[in-house]
C-alpha cells in the first residue's frame, strides 16, 4: 500500500514539526517513533515523550484506505535530509516494514505496532478556550523564558507560570535570583486560571511558534494544557506545585529612577563582563547625578570601567549584580529605552519599559 506520495520538502517539514520532543535514547523504544495514522488522503502524525504529545494533520497523495503504524522519527528525518528538496518521495507499507523511495534510493525501515504507542489521555476537565496571536505568545515567551530555573530542586521554578484572568494573560518566570513578568490583552474575558508549563514544553513552543498572523488557541485543566495552531495540537502535562507570589516580589515605589538607552547600557555591560571571572560574574554599578559607572575586576587583578551619561538627580547608589542577569534581560527586549528603578544598594532593582506596564524584570543585588 502506498501510504503517501509527496515532495521531500513537504514531508520533512511535517516530521520536523512533531519530532522536537523525540529523544534519540529512551527507556521505552516506541517513544523514538512517530505514529502515522492514515484515513483516506488524510494523514495524522503524532509523537510523545509521555509528558508532551504533538500531533499534526496533512492531506497527502497515496492509496485509498486506512492504515496505522509507527516508525523511527529521527531515522526517517535523517534519511529525508540527504535527499533534494524537490525530490518526490513515496512511503509504502509491506509486511511490518515501511519502504521509503526517492529517486534511485530505497530504504526499508522496521515498524512497531500502532496499538503499542502511548497516546496521551486528555483531561476531561479543560477550561474555556481562549486565543492570542501566535506572535504575541512567542514574544511573551521570549520576554520571560530566560529567567526560568534549570534543574532546580524547587521543581515548580523549572517552567513558566501562565495566569489568565479577565482580559489579561500574564507569564512569569523566576530562578530565585531574578524574576521576569510579561502580559498581553485577550480578546475575551476568561475566569482566573493559573498553571505552570514545564521547561521542555516552553522550549518546544518557542521552536514551533512563528510570527504568522494566525491565532493560537489555549485550554487549561488541572493537570494538562492544550494548544492548537496551524493544524497542530500540542498537549502537555503541567508542573504541580505552588508558584511564588510574584506580586510580592515585584518592588513598588522605588524612589530612584533612571531612563536610558537599552543598547548603550547593553554594550557597556557586555564590555565590562569581559573582565569578570568565570565563576563570579559580578559588576558594580555606581549611580550618581549625571553618570552611571559600571566596573568589574577579576582574580588576575584586571579591571574594566565604563561610563554612561544619564539624566538623573537622585541618591548616589553603589550596587552589585550578576552581569549575566542584566545582559539576558536587555538582550530579550527590543525597545529603545529602558527604565531602571532602585531604592538603595541592598534592595532588588526593577527594570521596566517607559510608559508600558506589560513587562517587569526584577533582579536581586549581589555582594561584590
Amino acid at each position: 500500500m502506498i501510504v503517501m506520495k509527496t515532495t521531500q520538502a513537504r514531508i520533512l517539514s511535517i516530521l520536523q514539526s512533531v519530532a522536537g520532543i523525540v529523544e534519540r535514547r529512551h527507556t521505552l523504544p516506541i517513544l523514538a517513533n512517530v505514529l502515522i495514522r492514515k484515513t483516506g488522503g488524510n494523514l495524522q502524525f503524532t509523537t510523545s515523550d509521555l509528558e508532551i504529545q504533538i500531533r499534526t494533520t496533512a492531506e497527502l497523495d497515496g492509496d485509498a484506505g486506512n492504515f496505522t503504524t509507527t516508525v523511527g522519527a529521527r531515522k526517517l528525518i535523517d534519511i529525508l535530509r540527504t535527499m533534494p528538496a524537490d525530490q518526490n518521495v513515496v512511503l509504502e507499507s509491506s509486511q511490518n516494514k515501511l519502504i521509503l523511495k526517492g529517486g534511485k534510493s530505497k530504504f526499508t525501515l522496521q515498524t512497531m505496532p500502532a496499538e503499542d504507542f502511548p497516546v496521551v489521555q486528555e483531561s476531561p476537565g479543560f477550561g474555556p478556550v481562549f486565543s492570542v496571536p501566535q506572535k504575541t505568545l512567542k514574544d511573551l515567551l521570549g520576554q520571560v523564558s530566560f529567567a526560568m530555573a534549570v534543574h532546580d530542586i524547587r521543581y515548580y521554578l523549572n517552567g513558566i507560570l501562565f495566569v489568565a484572568e479577565g482580559k489579561q494573560l500574564s507569564l512569569v518566570a523566576t530562578d530565585g535570583h531574578r524574576l521576569a513578568f510579561a502580559s498581553a490583552t485577550l480578546d475575551v474575558e476568561v475566569p482566573r486560571q493559573e498553571v505552570i508549563l514545564p521547561r521542555k514544553t516552553v522550549i518546544e513552543m518557542q521552536r514551533l511558534l512563528s510570527d504568522a498572523d494566525g491565532a493560537i488557541e489555549m485550554q487549561f485543566a488541572n493537570n494538562q494544557a492544550k494548544f492548537a495552531f496551524e493544524g497542530m495540537e500540542f498537549v502537555t502535562k503541567l508542573v504541580e506545585g505552588k508558584f511564588p507570589d510574584y506580586n510580592r516580589v515585584i518592588p513598588k515605589n522605588h524612589k530612584n529612577r533612571i531612563t536610558l538607552g537599552r543598547l548603550p547600557l547593553l554594550a557597556t555591560l557586555q564590555r565590562t563582563a569581559i573582565l569578570t571571572s568565570d565563576k563570579f560574574k559580578g559588576v558594580r554599578l555606581n549611580i550618581e547625578p549625571g553618570v552611571l559607572r559600571v566596573a568589574s575586576n577579576n582574580a588576575e587583578q584586571e579591571e574594566a570601567v565604563d561610563e554612561i551619561d544619564i539624566d538623573y538627580a537622585g541618591d548616589s547608589i553603589e550596587i552589585g549584580f550578576n552581569v549575566t542577569y542584566l545582559i539576558d534581560a536587555l538582550t530579550n527586549m527590543d525597545q529603545e529605552m529602558v527604565k531602571l528603578e532602585l531604592s538603595d544598594g541592598n534592595s532588588s532593582a526593577l527594570f521596566t519599559i517607559p510608559d508600558n506596564a506589560t513587562f517587569k524584570y526584577v533582579v536581586m543585588p549581589m555582594r561584590i
